[in-house]
């Protein structure tokens, strides 16, 4: 039978069978679907992951079971023989149907993110990468155990058995844990600093020096072209030109003001601002109908449509002023350097908030924040609750929050009774409103009296919703109604769900329209709400997405 010579397997591999039983059930349960689509090697790791976790578990629940019932004898010698069968091949069928619906609920999540449905045959690669991370876990407890047992024959020489373990399984573990942190945590973030480093210093083939005086980096700025950074050199050489301004108003118009600092303009984040305000004056951003302050995601990143959009819609008469805090990857940045996030975005507005006050009520432009995913949260550390962004600016746009964001996490905790966390109503929507698309601006149907705050936040992202919490807490945004990009299928499990959606993080920016971490689909709309730009309509959004390539 196939069920025995499974267990010929299992015993030859010295594979524990609680383990391989508990391994084969957390990988059926990482099977299930999250929030987006994954390829085959993030599935596997995932499911790799979720296998040692199982194995760990199985191994320590036979143990238990063992000592408990180390004088007892259940059931006849025969159930007792045929009984691992069995499970081996209940187990073994419960994989090949948790394979086989697995690929069909990834392909359906592919279509329901509007992307070509995959071809599932390659899915099988799943068990192949769960097979290696599993089989790499194993050999390394292995490992440790052997090493564990000969330091213990070692000290019993001049211990007692049971202190010899206790010393050994001690002296092993905190050996482990200083090469993990030392080694491999420096190392690695050694390595991460060097490469982003290198990156910083590189140009973008699209990138140019400026010639126009409304740039910073150009010939007549303060800021030289060498320290913008590279996201910083993309960001001032980029946007619309003069003509396509034009062309899309259809009148004559502004050339856009961008003014960026970068980590090497400045020896801190303080003076870094200090310089962007001075680059505001240089440029008499004063003169402009709009300010925007950005605070940047952590490699320094601003995004070119939701810039450009805010340009197109204010026909170029607009200064966009930002600076650098980091050149790490943000979810790097977000671990080791979050508070050089909240200060870079404190500075920064601070010092463009006295530049603005200083200026002639009557003639100054109307103040804006902005900042996506990491730069949203810095961006909110500006404020003291919504009262003070309301008090100070005439709008904000915060899109793909994290669930760390302490102004998002205020306002949903307290949205009002019966609205959902994924599309919150705070206030019966009279200053701020949640949107994915941009349908969700019109709700509720209420007054929306200028100032006026958005947060773009889509259903599907896993930056707003993961958070340590998914360990063992079940989410509102599961709990209750659930967005329209979100399977159906999908379920909260303890520890599994939190390592679902840190996978999700991964291919969060592979989506398109408003799914997952990206949202050019209501990017334009967002804007428009804020600045209610004369005249505009529902068909010249459309227009103007489409031009953007949303």
């Amino acid at each position: 039978m196939a069920s025995g010579r499974l267990a010929r397997v299992v015993d030859r591999l010295r594979i524990n069978p609680a383990g391989a039983v508990g391994a084969v059930l957390c990988v059926c349960l990482s099977l299930t679907p999250s929030l987006l689509p994954r390829t085959w090697l993030v599935q596997g790791t995932v499911s790799g992951v979720s296998a040692v976790m199982g194995y760990g578990i199985g191994v320590g629940t036979g143990w238990a079971w063992r000592r408990a019932t180390a004088d007892r004898h259940f059931g006849h010698p025969r159930v007792r023989r045929w009984f691992p069968m069995l499970v081996y091949a209940a187990t073994g069928s419960l994989l090949g149907l948790s394979v086989y619906y697995g690929s069909l609920w990834q392909s359906d999540l592919h279509v329901l993110l509007g992307e070509t449905r995959p071809a599932r045959v390659g899915y099988l690669r799943v068990l192949l990468v769960t097979a290696v991370v599993l089989a790499a876990a194993i050999g390394l407890a292995r490992a440790v155990r052997a090493l564990v047992r000969s330091m213990t024959r070692l000290l019993g020489r001049r211990l007692a058995p049971r202190s010899a373990t206790t010393v050994s399984a001690v002296a092993v573990g905190l050996v482990l844990l200083l090469i993990a942190d030392n080694v491999f945590l420096d190392g690695f973030n050694s390595i991460a600093q060097t490469a982003a480093a290198a990156t910083n210093e590189t140009v973008a083939s699209t990138a140019a020096i400026p010639t126009s005086a409304t740039r910073s980096g150009s010939p007549q700025s303060l800021v030289s072209w060498d320290s913008l950074g590279r996201e910083g050199r993309s960001f001032v050489s980029g946007g619309p030109s003069l003509a396509q301004l034009e062309a899309f108003a259809g009148r004559p118009v502004k050339e856009p003001i961008r003014v960026y600092a970068g980590i090497a303009s400045s020896p801190s984040i303080e003076q870094s601002a200090a310089l962007a305000v001075r680059e505001l004056e240089r440029t008499d951003s004063a003169s402009r109908a709009v300010l925007c302050v950005v605070t940047s995601t952590g490699t320094g990143w601003i995004d070119p449509f939701a810039a450009a959009a805010l340009e197109y819609l204010a026909g170029g008469d607009t200064a966009i002023v930002s600076i650098q805090y980091s050149y790490l990857p943000s979810w790097i940045t977000f671990l080791n350097q979050r508070e050089a996030v909240a200060r870079a975005g404190r500075s920064l507005f601070e010092h463009v908030y006295a530049y603005w006050s200083a200026l002639s009520p009557a003639h100054r432009p109307r103040l804006l924040v902005y900042g996506e995913s990491l730069g949203s949260y810095g961006s909110e550390a500006a404020f003291n609750g919504l009262g003070d962004v309301l008090a100070r600016t005439s709008g904000a746009l915060w899109m793909g929050p994290t669930n760390d964001n302490p102004l998002w996490r205020d306002l949903v905790a307290n949205r009002d009774p019966g609205s959902i966390e994924v599309l919150p109503v705070y206030g019966a929507g009279r200053s701020v409103r949640f949107a994915s698309t941009p349908q969700d601006l019109g709700w509720p149907d209420a007054t929306w009296p200028a100032p006026r705050v958005v947060y773009l936040q889509n259903a599907s992202d896993p930056v707003t919703w993961w958070s340590p919490s998914l360990l063992f807490e079940r989410p509102d945004w599961l709990a209750e109604g659930r967005g329209y990009d979100v399977s159906p299928t999908m379920r909260w499990y303890p520890i599994l769900t939190f390592l679902q959606v840190t996978a999700d993080l991964v291919l969060a920016q592979r989506t398109r329209t408003s799914h997952g971490h990206y949202f050019h689909g209501a990017t334009v709309a967002a804007w428009a709400a804020i600045l209610e730009p004369p005249g505009w309509t529902q068909a010249r959004a459309a227009e103007l997405t489409d031009l953007l390539g949303g």
